[in-house]
């Protein structure tokens, strides 16, 4: 394969910065050295370095992401990233390659990757790392002899109680027998296992502490097995 294409991130949120990071670790086209809290941080960064693409949220302090594009000299490629679709329109008049609404799920953020290679003219656009296939959005899980179409960005949390799951959306819970060892493999990245029982969204989590993870109201515990990992990925150790 060609030399990787450099990137950045640019967002205030250590979450949004977090879970790009890892969406990245899967592609082997980008190389990210740079993650940047703020627009002002990224401005020294372009400035020492050629970047080929940037990650860029738009609701940002002090510094919209759309207005510091705007103000560049050279800038790069850049995918827009936001909580809110009302940017769609002023994301595309920037000749953005893509908008990215949050929480970003790695399929969606896999196809947006390739809209950049093949702008670039890049022949090879390659699978993630691990060598199987970008994960779907959407999947489907047994329940009640139904197979029923799920969303993966619609998952808050998993909760494991022995040969059964309990599948937590923000409307419905889901129960289906299957191990959770079993069904994280098949979720793919962006889930993160903080307890023997309960596997929880990264997208979703809202704070954190030593002793449990919030999803909006809902606390769940983390055990000492997971908790260094866990800490360790999310940044904040």
């Amino acid at each position: 394969m060609s030399k990787p294409y450099t990137c950045i991130v640019v967002d205030d949120e250590v979450l949004g910065r977090e879970l790009i990071a890892s969406h990245l670790a899967h592609l082997p086209q980008l190389e990210l050295v740079a993650s940047c809290a703020s627009a002002i941080e990224a401005s020294r960064v372009l400035e020492e370095q050629a970047v080929n693409l940037m990650f860029l949220d738009i609701e940002m302090p002090v510094m919209k992401g759309t207005d510091f594009y705007q103000g560049l000299a050279r800038p790069p490629a850049v995918i827009f990233t936001t909580a809110y679709r009302d940017y769609a329109v002023e994301g595309f008049e920037l000749e953005a390659v893509d908008y990215l609404v949050k929480p970003i799920v790695f399929a969606r953020f896999f196809k947006a990757v390739q809209r950049f290679l093949a702008q670039t003219g890049a022949t090879e656009i390659a699978a993630p790392l691990n060598g199987s296939p970008a994960p779907a959005d959407d999947l489907f899980i047994r329940v009640d002899r139904k197979n029923i179409r799920l969303r993966r960005e619609d998952i808050l949390y998993v909760r494991g109680m022995k040969d059964y799951l309990e599948v937590h959306t923000h409307s419905q819970r889901h129960i289906l027998k299957s191990t959770l060892g079993g069904f994280a493999e098949k979720l793919g990245p962006g889930f993160l296992r903080i307890h023997r029982s309960y596997l929880v969204n990264q997208a979703h989590i809202s704070a954190v502490t030593r002793n449990d993870v919030e999803i909006g109201d809902i606390e769940l515990p983390i055990s000492d097995a997971y908790r260094e990992a866990l800490l360790s990925t999310l940044g904040t150790r």
